[in-house]
């Protein structure tokens, strides 16, 4: 990744000079002549054609200029809207084309729409692409818009404007429990180990939500999801949380058993780590996809938003189930 010094430079001082330059009145078998002719660099994706005034015309992705028949003309392949750089751009603002649009090159143009150099995604990372692995390009593109988020700089303000209102999530999370505490203040005043064991009963259930949240947030980044997708993710987050939560939950039953001498305490607090751990799975899960659907940012969102879920959920849980068998 350039040093974020150079991202204040002008593009023009980045962009390649040496470029083929194609005319929309050549052939298929004309361009390529031509391309013979000038050389090209290892990495070309897309050609650039110009009418008679040199003035750029269009886009012609490298790989509709090869399958196309040698008498087809290039002003009939290129594609005519063509998103470009000025030249009077710094490299920060090619950076953020690069991560508006996805492309992996953009021309430089003049005043008079010429092309004078052309930008590639090189420029920002030293890593050779392998532009058929859509997993790899979308990570890399997410690198990018992170270095630019780091290079704009929200002012604290903003900062505190962007994650502020997700952490009312766990303020609200906080008082409710509190008000169910006291709810239940009957069931807990009968048997205390209820009480000593709450942190980790929560504590499991958080763990769970982090887990399979941060999982969802990968896969969403590369897929997009369908229902299909999401079953599929559901049914296994269920079996893995009910494996995990029958583990937990039976030792945890044992220790608070062995310890307290009260199996039905014990149980109460052992069957809510094995229900808690699949809400709490569940919840990882369905945040994160439902804030992907509504065009929220999950990084910032889901956190806050999960963990509150998880914690109230399991908490009405643990004291119904507690109160029912004490």
């Amino acid at each position: 990744m350039a040093e974020p010094a150079h991202f204040q430079d002008s593009v023009l001082a980045h962009a390649r000079k040496e470029f083929a330059l194609l005319r929309e009145e050549m052939t298929v078998d004309e361009a390529l002549a031509a391309i013979r002719r000038h050389g090209v660099g290892e990495r070309i994706i897309y050609f650039y054609v110009s009418d008679q005034d040199g003035r750029l015309a269009g886009v012609l992705p490298t790989r509709r200029l090869l399958s196309a028949t040698p008498e087809s003309k290039l002003g009939d392949l290129m594609v005519r809207r063509v998103v470009t750089v000025p030249e009077s751009a710094t490299l920060l603002d090619a950076l953020e084309l690069f991560v508006l649009y996805k492309f992996f090159a953009f021309p430089v143009v003049d005043a008079e729409r010429k092309v004078v150099g052309v930008i590639d995604v090189s420029s920002f990372t030293e890593e050779v692409m392998d532009f058929t692995e859509p997993e790899k390009v979308n990570d890399m593109f997410e690198t990018l818009g992170f270095h630019i988020t780091q290079m704009r700089g929200a002012s604290p303000y903003k900062a505190f404007r962007l994650r502020f209102p997700w952490l009312l999530a766990t303020v609200a999370s906080g008082t409710m429990g509190a008000v169910l505490a006291g709810l239940f203040e009957a069931t807990l005043a009968r048997a205390i180990i209820l009480s000593l064991f709450l942190a980790l009963v929560l504590a499991l259930a958080e763990a769970v939500s982090i887990q399979s949240m941060t999982l969802t947030l990968q896969a969403l980044r590369a897929v997009r999801p369908t229902w299909k997708w999401f079953w599929n993710n559901a049914r296994r987050e269920i079996a893995t949380a009910g494996m995990i939560g029958l583990g937990c939950g039976t030792l945890v039953f044992i220790i608070a058993w062995l310890w307290r001498g009260t199996p039905l305490a014990a149980g109460a607090i052992g069957a809510t780590i094995i229900g808690g751990t699949v809400i709490a799975s569940v919840s990882g899960l369905v945040v994160p996809s439902v804030l992907h659907a509504l065009k929220l940012d999950p990084k910032i969102a889901a956190g806050p938003i999960t963990l509150a879920l998880a914690d109230v959920l399991t908490l009405t849980l643990y004291f119904s189930l507690a109160t029912w068998l004490l």
